[in-house]
Formats: structure tokens, sequence, C-alpha cells
């Protein structure tokens, strides 16, 4: 679905910032993007930067990321959409939306192989979610649990999400708050295989290292 483009000064964006993201005209290319940046690995502690924020430090985590990816989009005439990933004893994950001839696609940034980029071959946010579930883990341990509708980002005021010069907890908030679907029954939880030895391996392949190890094997 096409919407009206809204302009750099509706969004409160600067000139340069609106060339980076309007540079970025296909889900491919933006995705190229987020995962360029730099992973946060937040060393001062939680944050939940803005747009600006992401393009001011060049890094990002995975909300970080979609919040931009969701942002580009939209300038690109695509609704901002975002999903939030919800896990058993880990953390949640959250993937900008698109879609193209009705089936849905996921922009998404992670440290590891694992939580990336989705083609736009789901027919249902339950098959997209679904495509997480075998490497969405903990260790050993299969996670995932539950996926969110859809938050569109037009509800919140730009200047919450895009050009905040805070952290944007109130958007991770409603996130944590909107309406949740469950994946699997608490018998078909139980019965989740755990992984083997060469998936546990796989683990150490991460994108950006941290002076901490174990830190970077977290996002």
């Amino acid at each position: 679905m096409r919407l009206t483009k809204p302009t750099l000064a509706q969004l409160g964006l600067t000139g340069e910032e609106g060339r980076i993201l309007r540079a970025l005209r296909t889900p491919v290319r933006i995705q190229q993007f987020v995962i360029g940046l730099n992973a946060n690995f937040e060393p001062g502690g939680d944050t939940l930067r803005s747009v600006r924020g992401v393009l001011r430090h060049r890094q990002a985590h995975c909300i970080e990321a979609a919040l931009t990816a969701a942002c580009a989009l939209w300038l690109q005439g695509e609704p901002p959409l975002l999903m939030d990933l919800t896990a058993k004893g880990d953390s949640d994950h959250v993937v900008a939306l698109f879609r193209r001839q009705g089936c849905w696609g996921a922009i998404s940034k992670s440290n590891h192989v694992w939580l990336r980029w989705r083609d736009p071959v789901y027919r249902s946010l339950r098959e997209l979610a679904m495509s997480y579930l075998h490497e969405y883990t903990n260790h050993a341990r299969k996670t995932l649990r539950t996926y969110s509708v859809p938050v569109d980002l037009r509800r919140f005021p730009s200047a919450m999400w895009v050009t905040n010069d805070e952290d944007c907890w109130e958007v991770g908030a409603a996130l944590d708050d909107v309406r949740h679907y469950r994946l699997l029954t608490p018998a078909q939880a139980r019965r989740l295989a755990p992984r083997d030895a060469t998936e546990l391996r796989a683990d150490d392949l991460v994108q950006y290292e941290s002076d901490d190890r174990r830190t970077a094997r977290k996002y």
C-alpha cells in the first residue's frame, strides 16, 4: 500500500538526515544499511535511540534499527510498521514490516546471522514469525513464544521516535502492550528439541565483536 510521502519538515529531519534515508529506496537497501551500522552494545546502560540518535551514533540494536528502517520505508511511501517478537527467558526482538504482492517480509538487525532479513514470501504475520522459531534461541533452548499485531508508528508524534534526543521508552512500552499472539501451545513448547552441538558452535559467529565476548553474543 502506497501512502503520501511525508516531507522532511513534517518529520523534523534535517536535509542531511533526509538524504541518507531517502537514498534507501528499497527494503533490501534499507536492510543493507541497518546491518552496516555498528552494533549498539549499550555500554552505558539500556538505550532506545530515535532515528536521529541512530544516524548520529552510527550504531543500533534491533529496535533502534527497526525504527530507522520504518522511517526509511515511510519516506518511500510505505507504512512504518513494527512487529514485536517475545521469548521465554530471552530478549525480545523487533522487526520492521513491509509487503510485496500481498506477502510479508521483514527488515531486521541482529549481531548473529539468525534473526535478520526475511524475504516477502510469507502469507501471514504468523508465517513470518514462525520463520524465526528454529533460530530464536538461548543456548540450547528455542525460546520464541509470541508475535504482536503490526504497530503503525504514525500513531506516535514523529518527535517521539524520529527526532527525539532522549530515549524512546514510550514507543518500547507501546510495543510491549499491544496484542500478542501465542505461536505454540504449552505441550508443543515442552516438546521442542534442543539444538545440537554444531548449532551451538555457530553462536560464535557474530558480525561485530565486543571487548566482552559474552556481550557480543547477546545482541
